[in-house]
């Protein structure tokens, strides 16, 4: 059975890879468009101010009650309840499909999981969303690593950097997988 859901979780992944080079770089507001183009721009002191910035626009939904569920499942994250996470998110996901960061949260909660199929799916919805997403692009590479899949890792990561040049560890991931890599065919 674990066999089974390891050729799942690659097939998702593979399809995720895929559905990636296929995406539009599409525009959300104003406001983030700004704070994106600042990003390329800024030192890592500024970087990391803008990366909250933007985090904050990500996070808003538009509606009170969807932002408590979110809020109450990125607490039950915090407080080791990934699986409580799992549940405020669903019904957040439920009531409001076109909200990326509901999916985004509970990807990480599927991955804090250890539920990488699942995790990769709703990375899927995110980047279908919001394909500016460098959380989820970091999560889909924090998963292909896990998953022993360095080469892909590594694509995703640096795709992670064309968007946010100072996305956390997201530098040094590269740096490690490309010693690891170096010598073999990617």
């Amino acid at each position: 059975m674990k066999a089974h859901h390891g050729l799942h979780n690659r097939i998702v992944a593979a399809f995720v890879l895929v559905f990636l080079s296929c995406l539009p770089a599409t525009a959300q507001t104003a406001k983030l468009d700004d704070l994106f183009a600042r990003l390329q721009k800024a030192d890592a002191a500024d970087a990391t101010q803008i990366e909250s910035d933007i985090w904050m626009e990500w996070s808003k939904s538009g509606s009170p009650a969807m932002d408590l569920l979110l809020q109450r499942g990125k607490e039950a994250m915090a407080n080791g309840q990934p699986d409580v996470a799992v549940q405020h998110l669903t019904a957040l996901v439920d009531h409001a499909p076109d909200f990326a960061e509901g999916w985004n949260a509970r990807a990480t909660a599927y991955y804090q999981l250890g539920e990488f199929g699942p995790s990769i799916s709703d990375i899927g919805h995110v980047l279908t969303l919001n394909p500016r997403h460098f959380g989820a692009l970091s999560g889909l590479g924090s998963i292909f690593e896990e998953l022993g899949e360095p080469a892909q890792a590594l694509e995703v990561y640096k795709a992670t950097l064309k968007i946010d040049p100072h996305a956390p560890g997201v530098e040094e991931a590269v740096s490690r997988i490309e010693t690891e890599l170096q010598g073999k065919d990617l």
